[in-house]
């Protein structure tokens, strides 16, 4: 079954619900769970003589130590660099050598590895991942090498960059209450260089078992064969005991936050805006992404209507729910729904924020009239089966379905959900979650030319 089927069938989207469910063509998904307790999620697709594969462990930024922030960052490099049997360097040539390419990301939730390559290569790719679950080159060297890359990377990305990302880690700190949901998952200097041997051997040993993983395997390939190869190189690994997971959950906020920033590298003055978002699995969800999408989505989105085209107050605005590090499915605790945007000097961010909240209660007043909210659904229904398009992306989505809702499955509910939401049901959001008590606001403006050679 071929890609091509998965668009034309949910195409069928644009009719009632009750009348296109029958007839959905959906992702063909099989699930096993090995004695050992790593799940595998296959997917079968022989349009191209290709696989994607995604291992996702069932730790992120959320759960790193405390005083060790940007570990769980840290370690995802120390992952690549290499084990007793696979020396660094092993793993990108062999991929890359045989036609793949490989690579690997850290969320507040789970840290995936993703794979691509010809199908003949999957025998290798899972060797090299079973032998990195079982055990890594523990050395100082090693340890030195990606504490520097890091804070290089923290560098480039954050202290010698404009906003430096602050519309992410300072809405976060903001935003949420809890240690584990507020730090800076990038990690401070300090954290970083504290970082010890055993501190990385202690993380694999919790956090990289077979029983706190879940890999996604999809592509030219039946689904018995996947699994057979799966048990061939990953069946021998032990469980392993996983330490107990922290209370996350947080109710919304009761009392607006603000925060003033000046950033020398900044030629205009910057506006993050966040809210906390519905828990994962609620019923204001769904309708919570579709908001999203109409208020920030595109250039079609209010926002940018109003206050870029409209009020020309801002100059742009981007954003969305768990932006800007996922979306909108991929999250287990609590997550913001984020606005970030430069506006004009000499507009006053209260005239921004004043805007802001016109646009969300002329929806909470009036409604979505029905042509804009089948616009906005059918644009996210095309973006959702495009972002399955890529084998890769198919299986680190399915893998993440399956880690963080128990279920790959639900990969294929998200177009029902989305396309059942209701102008009634945004209303509802809108009035829930968009108010000012529950909102941070971080003003970031460009620091005075005297002090701007101040700054490290």
């Amino acid at each position: 079954m071929t890609f091509r089927r998965l668009v034309l069938g949910l195409a069928a989207l644009a009719i009632p619900l009750g009348a296109a469910a029958a007839d959905r063509w959906q992702l063909p998904i099989a699930v096993k769970k090995l004695d050992n307790g790593l799940t595998v999620v296959v997917s079968e697709d022989a349009s191209s003589p290709t696989v994607g594969v995604s291992v996702v462990y069932h730790v992120g930024m959320r759960l790193e130590p405390k005083g060790r922030t940007g570990f769980a960052h840290l370690f995802e490099h120390l992952m690549f660099q290499g084990t007793p049997n696979a020396p660094k360097g092993t793993f990108d040539r062999v991929i890359e050598g045989g036609g793949g390419m490989n690579n690997g990301s850290t969320r507040a939730d789970y840290t995936n590895y993703i794979e691509t390559a010809p199908v003949s290569a999957l025998e290798p790719i899972l060797w090299l991942e079973a032998d990195r679950m079982k055990t890594l080159d523990f050395s100082a060297e090693n340890l030195k090498n990606q504490q520097d890359v890091v804070k290089e990377e923290i560098r480039v990305n954050v202290q010698n960059k404009p906003y430096g990302l602050f519309f992410w880690s300072d809405i976060n700190r903001l935003a949420f209450s809890k240690w584990e949901n507020a730090h800076d998952g990038y990690g401070s200097f300090a954290d970083l260089e504290g970082a010890r041997l055993e501190d990385v051997r202690a993380f694999h040993r919790d956090f990289y078992g077979p029983n706190n993983a879940v890999i996604g395997i999809v592509g030219d390939i039946k689904a018995e064969q996947a699994f057979a190869l799966v048990e061939k190189y990953f069946g021998a690994i032990p469980a392993r005991p996983v330490p107990p997971r922290p209370d996350v959950a947080e109710p919304l906020n009761t009392r607006e936050k603000r925060e003033s920033q000046t950033d020398a590298l900044a030629q205009v003055p910057a506006l993050a805006v966040g809210w906390k978002m519905p828990e994962r699995g609620s019923a204001d969800q769904a309708p919570m992404d579709v908001l999203a999408q109409l208020l920030v989505g595109d250039s079609a989105s209010r926002l940018y209507q109003g206050l870029v085209k409209g009020r020309e107050q801002l100059l742009n605005i981007e954003g969305g729910v768990n932006w800007p590090l996922g979306d909108a499915w991929d999250y287990a605790g609590p997550a913001p729904l984020v606005l970030f945007g430069l506006y004009k000097p000499g507009v006053q961010v209260d005239a921004v924020l004043e805007a802001i909240d016109e646009e969300i209660a002329r929806i909470v007043k009036d409604g979505v009239d029905a042509a804009t909210l089948k616009r906005v659904k059918t644009k996210m229904l095309a973006d959702y089966n495009d972002g399955l398009e890529a084998f890769i992306s198919r299986a680190d989505t399915l893998a993440k379905a399956q880690l963080l809702w128990g279920d790959a499955k639900t990969v294929n509910q998200i177009p029902a959900w989305i396309d059942a939401v209701q102008g009634a049901d945004l209303q509802r959001v809108a009035a829930r979650y968009l108010t000012a008590a529950n909102r941070v606001v971080i003003d970031r403006t460009p620091a005075p030319a005297a002090a701007a050679g101040d700054k490290p």
